[in-house]
């Protein structure tokens, strides 16, 4: 499954953010994972399996479902979940322009 940010225009009219480390577009892989792109062109794994073991997974904890976790969507560049859970799109992008792959911390 792959998602698009075409039509992040539709949801505040003429403002499309313009910052790098907004996501363009990601698919979802097997085992807890995200091919990501950003608006740049920078792209990268985000490994999300280790929120899935987690002791404390707080919001996180419904991704632990393989459906929900294939739920996810993309809102103004921001990868997001039915339930509000986010990943911090920023920190993404360091992560993936210094080495390519984002296993996200537990």
């Amino acid at each position: 499954m792959s998602i698009e940010a075409a039509s992040e225009t539709d949801c505040t009219i003429g403002v499309m953010p313009a910052a790098p480390w907004r996501v363009k577009g990601f698919s979802i892989l097997p085992e807890y994972r995200l091919a990501v792109t950003f608006q740049d062109g920078t792209s990268g794994i985000v490994d999300l399996s280790g929120v899935t073991v987690a002791h404390d997974r707080g919001i996180y904890e419904p991704l632990e479902d393989p459906s929900y976790f294939k739920q996810a969507r993309l809102e103004m560049g921001v990868v997001t979940w039915p339930n509000g859970a986010d990943l911090d799109p920023a920190w993404m992008y360091e992560e993936l322009v210094r080495f390519k792959t984002w296993s996200v911390p537990v």
